[in-house]
């Protein structure tokens, strides 16, 4: 029954795309009726159901996802400030003569306000907010205009220190550490800094290529029909840019450079962003309630979606997926290269119909730690990871990004155009997954030249391996006495 697993991912997919339900319900239910199944075949242990409590109190109890429902209440206050407006128009007021200016600007925001905006669908909704209509005055494409806000939304996901980073960084330290028992080998279990200054380096490539591709589009245009007449730059927007970039900037260079721990930068930006909207006026009494609920609706959700992903992963450990995916990555031929861009490959097509936050709460814990008994480097795994997920959610139609965007920007574009707006874009994404992956180095800044040493091991074989992963099953409680 172990094949039965990759059967619900599958219902998975299908119920997120085809139903309509919000994805925790899709999850549980799937769960739910792995269970029933498990249950009715004799396959599951019904005692072995009794750790999921436990293992859900445990998940909740990491102090790490403090800073989620932080994160959160500054992707609200964010979409409430006009922090993003100020610097678009402080922007362009800086670069005039600029046909690029518009889109230049958007990038650069979208990388400096993407991590602290908590997901690529709240980037989208305030860059389209921003600087789509600068664009569109400048009679700028549509089709241009979404591969812009699309490209731009996506820069949360692999600059530190986004919610996104924070979340993979804990899910990789616990493939990590189940990959380094079950294989025997010695090593420091990767944390969620590694995974940062990982990405650190890929990130600042793909926004300079980004910026590069732009120029060089907007100057094979030619100059512009409509060049719309531009307004001095006004007092507060200039005192707001002065402000936000630098807090900005020291925050997200604080977290990736290790001086402050995710949590208490995510603290700080809320409590600054909080003073700000008091002062500005933007939060008040009328204001802080529907602030508070969307912020506790959007927390609730990804804390349930967790939950609802650690039974889901309980009902695949039951079954013995893990096992059957680890015997399939151990057996692939040609190396840990193909191992690596299979379990790429596999990502990327889940990305296609599951957010970032299903990926790295479901598909993570099953497919990652067979593939880290074969590669020792985790922190250069979790990049190609972050990357191929930035890389899915710009692929038309399906991209994530992309069908945010066109939701918000409606419009006639046709796919045709959006695949020439998108060209560019993606071939970068293209070119810095192929850097990482063929120089491993670019991920570990700190030490250039290795990843970090680990003792040597014997290689498992397949029985060895589903060995240890049946040890690692919860035990069965014992019988209550009768006496």
């Amino acid at each position: 029954m172990s094949a039965f697993g990759l059967i619900l991912l599958v219902l998975i997919g299908w119920g997120t795309v085809f139903t309509g339900l919000p994805n925790v319900v899709v999850l549980l239910a799937v769960a739910v009726f792995g269970m029933g199944v498990g249950l009715l075949t004799g396959t599951i242990d019904p005692h072995l159901m009794s750790a999921l409590p436990s293992r859900i109190v445990d998940l909740m109890s990491n102090d790490l996802l403090q800073a989620l429902p932080l994160f959160v209440f500054m992707g609200v206050l964010m979409n409430r400030l006009p922090v993003a407006s100020a610097l678009f128009r402080t922007g362009i007021a800086l670069l005039p003569r600029a046909d690029a200016s518009a889109p230049v600007v958007g990038i650069v925001i979208g990388a400096l306000l993407g991590p602290m905006n908590g997901s690529v669908g709240a980037s989208a909704m305030a860059l389209a907010r921003t600087i789509a209509p600068e664009m569109r005055a400048r009679h700028i494409p549509l089709a241009t205009v979404q591969a812009v806000i699309a490209t731009a939304a996506t820069l949360g996901v692999v600059i530190p220190p986004s919610l996104v980073l924070i979340l993979l960084g804990d899910a990789m330290l616990n493939a990590h550490s189940i990959a380094l028992n079950v294989s025997g080998r010695g090593g420091r279990v990767i944390n969620t800094q590694d995974v940062f200054q990982g990405a650190l380096l890929p990130a600042a490539l793909f926004v300079a290529g980004a910026l590069i591709v732009t120029l060089l589009a907007w100057r094979r245009r030619g100059p512009l029909v409509v060049r719309p007449k531009h307004a001095p730059l006004r007092m507060s927007d200039a005192i707001i840019s002065a402000l936000a970039v630098p807090f900005v900037g020291g925050l997200l260079a604080s977290v990736t450079l290790g001086y402050v721990y995710p949590v208490e930068a995510a603290a700080c930006g809320a409590v600054v962003l909080f003073a700000a909207g008091i002062a500005s006026g933007r939060v008040n009494r009328a204001t802080i309630g529907p602030l508070l609920d969307e912020t506790m609706r959007m927390t609730g959700a990804l804390f349930a979606l967790l939950a609802a992903a650690t039974t889901l992963t309980l009902v695949f450990r039951l079954f013995g997926t893990d096992r059957l995916i680890a015997d399939l990555i151990a057996m692939l031929p040609g190396g840990d290269t193909v191992a690596v861009l299979v379990v790429l490959a596999v990502v990327a097509a889940c990305a296609l119909v599951l957010d970032a936050f299903e990926i790295v709460f479901v598909i993570v814990p099953i497919i990652v730690p067979p593939l880290l008994i074969r590669v020792q480097d985790a922190t250069w795994v979790a990049v190609l990871i972050l990357l191929t997920l930035q890389m899915s959610f710009l692929l038309p139609p399906l991209g994530y990004a992309l069908v945010v965007t066109r939701d918000l920007l409606k419009g006639p574009a046709s796919l045709r155009a959006m695949l020439a707006a998108l060209a560019p874009y993606v071939a970068v994404q293209v070119l810095v997954l192929a850097a990482v992956f063929g120089f491993p180095a670019l991920t570990h800044p700190v030490s250039p030249f290795a990843p970090p040493a680990a003792a040597p091991a014997r290689q498992l074989s397949p029985e060895e391996v589903n060995r240890r992963l049946d040890d690692m099953l919860p035990p069965a409680p014992a019988a209550p006495s009768l006496n």
